[in-house]
């Protein structure tokens, strides 16, 4: 068995699946860095999409399988990384071990050679970083962020209603889950169902859209009895409020009727009491007393005048 293994011939095509694989690996790596262009199409509101919206695209629809499979296993390593393994404590073990020996070499170089070892594997430039990179750099950050806030209101203002209900879905479902999940396994869950989601979907896409759309036939057509249902109460309320309205509206007029037939013969009654062409009959007591007397002499004032006058109560009145 060992000799088989060993003989060059079983070596050689170990070597040719183990290139051809490898080969295949960095093509669709390639083949899903070159994939982050800009789509052609349009938001809702007519403006464009990031170049991420295809790349995430490509990325989660398997199209390139071997790349798709090592992102996610990579994303699932780095969860469990996080959880288990002290990353921020070696970081900053790992600097003051550097950061000690290099203050070690230098102060022990001064002190024995007259010269710092450290210093004197100073580069004669230090590095920085150009300024072509830092710029495509943040332009990749500014596209990267606004995919997400694009992706939000798009969700946020239904452009496509399913996405809209699975959004729901899945933050009711995270609502209740992080009441017993940690944060770490509610990640985990995410980047399962982010990943193989797709998958499971495209490997079942013919049985999946006929029950999708059976189960949308159905929603329609109870969505079209309700409406029908609604509609046949709505015109029998609108018929029994016309009904209603004539009624009452018959009655008001009979009221009306009435209250005027009833007015007309007290109307026709002093008419013919008073006669046509009569004058109102009028006293002596209707009018108030004409004054008799001159005004005052030496009354400064209306209210002398007035308490002077017949009416004051100082002068009788003639009658």
């Amino acid at each position: 068995m060992g000799t088989v293994q060993n003989h060059p011939a079983t070596q050689n095509v170990k070597d040719t699946i183990s290139n051809g694989q490898s080969a295949m690996t960095s093509s669709e790596f390639r083949n899903l860095a070159d994939s982050r262009t800009a789509p052609n199409r349009n938001t809702a509101t007519g403006q464009p999409l990031t170049h991420y919206h295809s790349f995430f695209y490509n990325l989660l629809s398997w199209e390139n399988p071997r790349a798709t499979s090592i992102s996610f296993l990579s994303t699932i390593l780095f969860i469990f990384a996080a959880r288990y393994l002290p990353a921020l404590r070696w970081t900053f073990k790992v600097l003051y071990l550097t950061l000690g020996c290099t203050a070690a070499a230098e102060l022990g170089g001064r002190m024995v050679l007259s010269q710092g070892l450290a210093s004197s594997f100073r580069p004669r430039k230090y590095y920085t970083i150009p300024r072509e990179a830092l710029e495509s750099s943040l332009e990749d950050v500014e596209q990267l962020i606004n995919f997400f806030v694009i992706e939000f209101q798009r969700i946020l203002f239904a452009e496509k209603p399913t996405h809209t209900v699975a959004a729901f879905v899945t933050s009711l479902l995270s609502y209740w889950l992080i009441k017993f999940t940690p944060l770490w396994g509610l990640s985990l869950i995410a980047v399962s169902l982010l990943y193989l989601g797709p998958l499971v979907y495209m490997s079942n896409k013919e049985f999946i859209d006929n029950h999708l759309e059976n189960a949308t036939n159905v929603v329609n057509s109870q969505a079209t009895q309700v409406r029908d249902l609604a509609g046949q109460h709505t015109s029998r309320a609108t018929s029994a409020m016309k009904t209603y309205a004539g009624d009452y509206t018959s009655k008001a007029q009979n009221y009306i009727g009435s209250a005027r037939g009833s007015a007309s013969p007290k109307a026709a009654n002093s008419g013919a009491t008073a006669g046509p062409g009569s004058a109102p009959a009028y006293t002596s007591s209707d009018f108030p007393h004409a004054p008799k007397q001159e005004p005052t002499a030496g009354a400064t004032s209306h209210q002398e005048q007035y308490e002077n006058s017949p009416f004051g109560g100082k002068a009788e009145p003639a009658y």
